[in-house]
């Protein structure tokens, strides 16, 4: 049998395919962030001790604004996560890691300082049962900017926020050195004042000379100097993890690194700018000659330099106009 196709006919299929088309392409959209969701892996990095390595570029809907190291250390009692992710969404996603490593329970959450990727998937943990530790130096710097960053990440992620909350730790460190036995496994916390923030806390593993060191050091990564930094107390906190001599230094972003590289892409950066600083404000230099005359070739081989140097600059040196 013959089956004559009329002009009107291909014009009526060529309607509906292109139709189909459009609705395959919507579905495709739709289903992008899920596909784009940030891939979270713990690698090992001592017996029983991970840690996911975040990207070393800015907050995104594709990582979830989650661009910062996150640790695991798995005892017999149960989980400790050193950090616990920048929104609820991302905790999810840490969570789901976790298990894949262990079938413990996360019953510790240690927040080694008061940035968002640090503390604000503590709600999450919470839920579940755990119980969050930071250093009281944190407490004032949460409670002052936790709305707003908050605020920051909806702009950078759009929904992926819903459901975060800031949600305080329950246990407060108050002393410059502490110990505590989570699971059995001995953590030594060391605080100097503050760097990145003012909560920043060191989280010293003995056992394994593994150091978590948070936003104490940057590797690969040029730093961030924050009106909430302190440069002075950034370094000596720097110089307590130079006395304890770790085997690895785990920073707040990039990879894990020794001592040596940590004093490349930290400490060298921080002596040299208030170095400079320092004789800028003595000669009386004003502040932009003094951020134009900073020597920085040294350092910009660290991802995000010429973004972060200019402010890095200018809040050095007005605390150490202050100083």
């Amino acid at each position: 049998m013959l089956i004559f196709v009329t002009p009107f006919f291909v014009a009526f299929l060529n309607r509906r395919i292109r139709g189909f088309a459009v609705a395959l392409l919507s579905l495709s959209a739709f289903w992008v962030p899920m596909a784009g969701a940030v891939n979270v892996q713990f690698q090992p990095v001592a017996e029983g001790v991970y840690v996911h390595t975040g990207e070393l570029g800015p907050r995104t809907a594709a990582n979830e604004g989650l661009n910062a190291n996150i640790g695991l250390v798995v005892t017999p009692q149960g989980a400790v996560l050193i950090d616990s992710g920048a929104t609820w969404v991302s905790a999810r996603q840490i969570h789901a890691a976790i298990k894949k490593i262990t079938p413990q329970p996360v019953r510790w959450i240690i927040n080694t300082g008061g940035q968002d990727h640090r503390w604000l998937g503590n709600a999450y943990f919470q839920a579940q049962g755990a119980e969050v530790i930071a250093h009281a130096q944190a407490r004032a710097d949460m409670q002052n900017r936790g709305n707003d960053h908050i605020n920051v990440l909806r702009a950078a992620l759009g929904p992926l926020v819903d459901g975060t909350v800031p949600a305080l730790p329950q246990r407060w460190l108050s002393k410059a050195d502490e110990r505590l036995a989570l699971g059995g496994v001995v953590f030594e916390f060391r605080h100097r004042g503050g760097a990145h923030t003012p909560g920043d806390v060191l989280v010293w593993l003995p056992a394994v000379q593994v150091m978590f060191a948070g936003d104490v050091v940057y590797a690969e990564r040029m730093l961030g100097v924050l009106p909430v930094s302190n440069s002075k107390q950034w370094l000596a906190t720097f110089a307590e993890i130079e006395k304890l001599a770790p085997k690895l230094i785990v920073p707040g972003h990039g990879k894990p690194v020794p001592l040596a590289t940590a004093q490349a892409d930290t400490r060298d950066y921080l002596v040299a700018l208030r170095s400079h600083m320092k004789k800028a404000v003595d000669d009386g230099l004003d502040i932009s000659e003094a951020a134009r005359t900073f020597v920085s070739a040294p350092f910009a081989r660290l991802v995000n330099s010429a973004d972060l140097m200019p402010g890095n600059a200018s809040r050095v040196y007005l605390e150490l106009e202050r100083e």
